[in-house]
């Protein structure tokens, strides 16, 4: 399911990127939501990896655990967003930095941490890789699931998911939608959809024995995805903004219901290679792609190509970002990540 929200997610940038955010060739209108899905993921697999792994690993090795699993591509987002910034070739007009600012730029990307504002992208928190903005919310997660999360019962999780949601939708009706987090003005919308959703993944964890719920697989819970990511935009009702309250209602209800009908549901062998696949490639997916995107962007603003060129180039992309997400995968991550294991990183306990 990651691999598919992560997928999605590339449509999302490629197409509302180059032919605008309001147009018959927006697809996925709603995609941006995928970011909530990956953060309901996250509290559900933390807690199903580590819950019961405190009496063997303390902090500090969770911490290490933790960074050796998500910081090598975050190494490679940056720098390839970098080398995009620099090298886009239609990017010369607006990609304009001072070498200071941009050096900044980098090596705070590089730390996971906010990045000064760049030429051409002055409001995002990434300004190299944007997508890296949801990736300094789950190191947000982690720490505070390390520190506090894992040591609560699950009703209490159950209150903060219930408390957090009711914010989530006031800010959903107010704003029109739940699209924020990854720009400057909107920064304080990050960790209020990271807290909502991130806990509900961790509550539906520890109570998902409780709950009877139907077993569906992949393809048909990816479809159910794509459908809510696709419906249109919707208007305002009187005071209420329905476009919003859809939003909320996605990361409430639906999103907390696919994960638990996807959660232990049988496969076939061959539906189980897919599901690794997809899975494994999922996050050098999501952290690797953004560069592309910028560059088709700024040609399609710059040269104003007609639709059927620049849905070439649209199709010609997507299997290259998804080759390079394999490379990055197979000869860089899961390279770097055994040997930082076999050095720092600790075994399960056996049972």
């Amino acid at each position: 399911m990651r691999g598919s929200a992560a997928f999605l997610i590339v449509i999302f940038h490629l197409f509302n990127y180059s032919f605008g955010w309001d147009t018959p060739l927006s697809l996925v209108r709603h995609a941006y939501l995928a970011v909530d899905f990956f953060f309901g993921l996250s509290g559900f697999v933390v807690a199903y990896a580590y819950d019961d792994r405190w009496t063997s690993m303390s902090i500090p090795q969770f911490f290490r655990i933790r960074l050796i699993r998500l910081h090598p591509l975050v190494l490679l987002g940056a720098t390839l967003g970098l080398l995009g910034y620099l090298f886009d070739p239609f990017g010369k007009a607006i990609n304009h930095t001072p070498a200071p600012m941009l050096l900044l730029a980098y090596v705070t990307s590089l730390l996971l941490l906010p990045s000064p504002p760049v030429g051409g992208r002055p409001e995002e928190t990434q300004a190299l890789n944007g997508p890296a903005w949801s990736l300094m919310q789950e190191y947000l997660g982690n720490i505070a699931y390390s520190l506090i999360l894992r040591r609560l019962r699950a009703i209490t999780l159950g209150i903060i998911f219930g408390l957090s949601g009711l914010l989530l939708v006031w800010v959903a009706n107010t704003k029109g939608s739940l699209d924020g987090g990854w720009g400057y003005p909107v920064i304080w919308m990050a960790p209020l959809r990271l807290t909502v959703s991130f806990v509900m993944g961790l509550w539906l964890y520890r109570v998902q024995d409780r709950i009877r719920r139907p077993k569906i697989g992949l393809l048909a819970l990816s479809i159910v995805l794509a459908v809510a990511f696709q419906l249109p935009r919707f208007s305002n009702v009187g005071g209420l903004s329905l476009n919003g309250l859809y939003d909320a209602a996605c990361v409430l209800l639906l999103f907390p219901l696919i994960i638990l009908c996807g959660a232990h549901s049988e496969a076939g062998a061959g539906m189980m290679r897919l599901c690794k696949f997809s899975g494994k490639l999922s996050y050098p997916l999501y952290i690797t792609h953004i560069p592309v995107v910028y560059v088709l962007a700024n040609f399609a603003h710059t040269r104003h190509p007609g639709k059927p060129i620049l849905l070439t180039w649209i199709f010609l992309a997507l299997p290259f970002v998804i080759t390079v997400a394999w490379l990055a995968l197979k000869y860089l991550d899961e390279p770097v990540r055994a040997w930082l294991t076999r050095r720092y990183g600790i075994k399960r306990a056996t049972p």
